[in-house]
């Protein structure tokens, strides 16, 4: 019912939108690629409910951003390249200034439109996915990967690997399997592995699981024949919990998995059942748990019945990370505000605002996401703004938090960025930006 109620309250709210004169608008349209339906609906709708839930809370405390009243729709993409690309193109010139942001939820989807961004000048949010290399912002003006790359991810990873053998120099002779999904997203943690692979002396296995992951049983078949010390997994939606439940049959030990912050949400670990106890991930510096910012949407949303996902799933680790994408989005709209006016605001306007975002531990405070997440910071120069992450564990329960902050070792990611981001300014033309003439 609280769905519907969305629903029908958005589709009013943009026609009469469409209804009066552009000048007159007073309002800010931010689109939403989701998929609530198909092979990875388990994960998507967590975080689309989290992240549109959040952008009510403005609406109804608030009156909007500064005043300035959201308008958001959603489009279906089922996770598919070609269908963001289509919603991409039928929602940017929406609104009174056209699309604010776009939140791909998908890296596929996120490649194809980093070719398109720079020319409809409208940036991107992809909170911990996408181009690892997009975190320089001199090249990838347009992209904006917040709090972890996923070179991010798979140096923390090592290093949690690491502590747990007894020292970095214990990973030496040792055999790590990467258990990737076959996409651009799955690949993304290659260059890091193979480079801490030869930095480190562990031996790197691959292991490509072919979309969207349901059969995966010659995969963990070679998993039990190499016996490899530790697996990573890669995997998003149904991928994860058929991951888990074939690690089990080959009697391989789940607390030697270490999925990735995409294979570390109550969808991955529930339908394994107590095959999933000891299952390990990454976290993209939030886990589940209610916080501050839970209790004003409890307040304002689903005492309204506007909330979009079921009581009992809110504060779910997916829907956390919607909400934080959408304050992140937010956030960078209030500080272009600052320098444009209290006013809908162009994408490109909105870009400074995400170059000059800003989230400090007191303001993370004052919009009640203390102890949920990190500073957060971006530069002309730095277009990821925070590099720590954290583990937690799967108790056949709840998550667990099990490991104190790791830092990636920007001594590897930031060589690896700047050869990577400098191939693709060669390939596709780019002059890079002086960042030191950026103000």
């Amino acid at each position: 019912m609280a769905r519907k109620s969305w629903a029908l309250a958005a589709a009013a709210v943009v026609a009469a939108a469409a209804a009066v004169p552009a000048e007159a608008q007073n309002e800010q349209f931010i689109p939403r690629l989701v998929y609530r339906t198909g092979p990875y609906a388990p994960n998507g709708i967590p975080f689309a409910n989290g992240a549109a839930d959040y952008l009510n809370l403005i609406n109804e405390r608030d009156g909007g951003i500064n005043g300035v009243k959201i308008i958001m729709e959603e489009c279906e993409t089922g996770y598919a390249t070609d269908k963001g690309v289509e919603c991409y193109e039928r929602l940017k010139n929406k609104g009174p200034t056209g699309a604010a942001y776009f939140s791909p939820l998908s890296t596929g989807i996120t490649f194809a439109l980093t070719e398109k961004a720079p020319g409809d000048k409208i940036p991107l949010l992809t909170t911990g996915y996408g181009r690892s290399d997009s975190r320089d912002g001199s090249v990838f003006t347009w992209n904006f990967i917040a709090l972890g790359t996923y070179w991010t991810a798979a140096d923390v990873a090592i290093q949690h690997i690491a502590h747990e053998l007894g020292g970095m120099d214990k990973l030496k002779g040792k055999k790590i399997a990467l258990v990737y999904h076959d996409s651009p997203y799955g690949k993304e943690p290659i260059p890091l592995l193979q480079k801490r692979s030869q930095l480190n002396g562990f031996q790197l296995l691959l292991i490509p699981v072919t979309h969207p992951g349901v059969e995966q049983k010659s995969q963990w078949l070679q998993v039990r024949q190499n016996r490899p010390d530790y697996v990573i997994l890669w995997g998003w939606g149904v991928m994860n919990s058929t991951a888990i439940k074939e690690a089990a049959a080959v009697a391989y030990p789940r607390d030697k998995i270490i999925g990735v912050w995409w294979s570390g949400a109550e969808p991955d670990v529930t339908p394994a059942g107590d095959q999933a106890k000891g299952y390990k991930a990454l976290m993209l510096q939030h886990g589940a748990g209610k916080f501050q910012v839970h209790a004003e949407i409890e307040k304002y949303v689903y005492a309204k019945g506007l909330g979009m996902a079921q009581p009992e799933d809110v504060g779910h680790v997916l829907y956390n990370r919607g909400v934080i994408d959408s304050m992140i989005g937010v956030e960078a709209i209030r500080t272009a505000q600052e320098k444009f006016g209290k006013k809908p605001l162009t994408g490109e306007q909105i870009r400074w605002g995400f170059e000059n975002l800003n989230l400090t531990e007191e303001r993370l405070k004052e919009l009640g996401f203390e102890g949920m997440m990190r500073p957060l910071k971006f530069s002309c120069e730095d277009h990821e703004g925070a590099r720590f992450a954290r583990l937690h564990q799967w108790d056949g329960k709840q998550w667990n938090v099990i490991s104190d902050w790791y830092e990636a070792d920007d001594s590897i990611l930031a060589p690896l960025v700047k050869d990577t981001a400098a191939a693709y300014a060669k390939e596709k033309g780019i002059t890079p930006r002086d960042c030191s003439k950026e103000s």
